[in-house]
């Protein structure tokens, strides 16, 4: 089977000497935006796939679960997919997550992103361990 190609974000030199061009995958910026949204106080976890399930029970720590990443025409576009825990304001916290994960993105590459899409999948109570 063919690999699929990834494509990487190029991105802009900070000054006007330019020594070559600088590119990052898409699963940096997944990382990047994981781990900033689930700093958040209210967030639980975020929410992973089969696979990234299986790589944890298996001792693998997956970083950027929780996160899609898509570069349109208009810019950089994220989505991303949490439990916050009960009894907090879900609009504050996904208001939160936004400015976070967009703050951080800027900080650590420079990207502006066009859209961050946050999707809450559950809401984890007291009592009930985490769970994907």
């Amino acid at each position: 089977m063919a690999e699929k190609m990834i494509p990487y974000v190029k991105m802009k030199p900070m000054n006007k000497q330019d020594l070559g061009s600088i590119e990052v995958a898409p699963e940096v910026l997944e990382i990047i935006a994981s781990i900033a949204a689930s700093d958040i106080e209210g967030v639980a976890s975020m929410r992973g796939n089969f696979a990234s399930g299986v790589a944890e029970r298996l001792g693998k720590k997956v970083h950027g679960k929780g996160v899609k990443t898509e570069l349109a025409a208009d810019g950089l576009m994220i989505d991303v997919y949490c439990v916050v825990d009960y009894g907090v304001s879900i609009p504050k916290t996904a208001q939160k997550i936004q400015q976070q994960v967009r703050q951080t993105l800027e900080n650590m590459t420079s990207l502006e992103t066009q859209e961050v899409n946050v999707h809450i999948t559950g809401i984890q109570f007291e009592n009930q361990p985490a769970s994907d």
